[in-house]
């Protein structure tokens, strides 16, 4: 079964390694027949946050996040990737994530994290795991932290590790099967 995964990209810096992690991702989705748009926040140029998408008047918001509300709403669920900003989140991921709230409900989230060094991202993805969960779209178990991703992935977003494949699968396995787990019971109604 086709399923539709936006892999959300969180830094805007110059240079950025996140975007070698990003199109690692898409393409090991849509190598086992997914739909996986990258959502770059630098390309989408959205501002700081001054009110959500739901607050503005039907078909008044700017068109980036009309696009953005239109893919969620067809999301299975979510491929967030995100570097580690002082322990925490980039502030371009929480400012893409931030403008949506209902249209992530019933929908998993897998959570990406990458760094130049040995620890991967993961003190980010701690606070993004709870982030995640507090905007409807849980975070599934496991992680896929990448430590030195310069050295892990090429520009392209091809693997230069071979330890990479395995964690990737079983990772991209337990995503889909909660993203089906959802689909399924949404077919049926939601609580609220």
């Amino acid at each position: 079964m086709s399923l539709v995964f936006p892999v959300i990209l969180g830094s805007v810096r110059q240079g950025r390694n996140g975007l070698r992690a990003a199109r690692y991702l898409v393409e090991a989705l849509e190598s086992r027949g997914h739909e996986a748009p990258l959502v770059d926040p630098a390309e989408l140029g959205l501002p700081l946050l001054t009110r959500m998408y739901k607050e503005y008047p039907k078909g008044e918001a700017p068109e980036a996040l009309e696009r953005l509300a239109a893919l969620y709403r067809r999301a299975d669920g979510l491929v967030v990737v995100s570097a580690e900003y002082n322990h925490s989140i980039p502030p371009a991921l929480s400012n893409t994530l931030d403008y949506f709230l209902e249209e992530y409900f019933w929908r998993p989230s897998a959570i990406v994290c990458y760094s130049a060094g040995r620890y991967g991202g993961v003190r980010a993805a701690m606070q993004l795991r709870a982030m995640l969960g507090e905007l409807g779209t849980p975070s599934i178990p496991s992680l896929l932290p990448i430590p030195e991703v310069q050295k892990a992935l090429d520009e392209d977003g091809r693997p230069l590790q071979p330890w990479l494949e395995r964690p990737t699968g079983r990772f991209l396995d337990e995503l889909v099967w909660y993203a089906e787990a959802l689909r399924e019971k949404r077919g049926s109604g939601v609580p609220y």
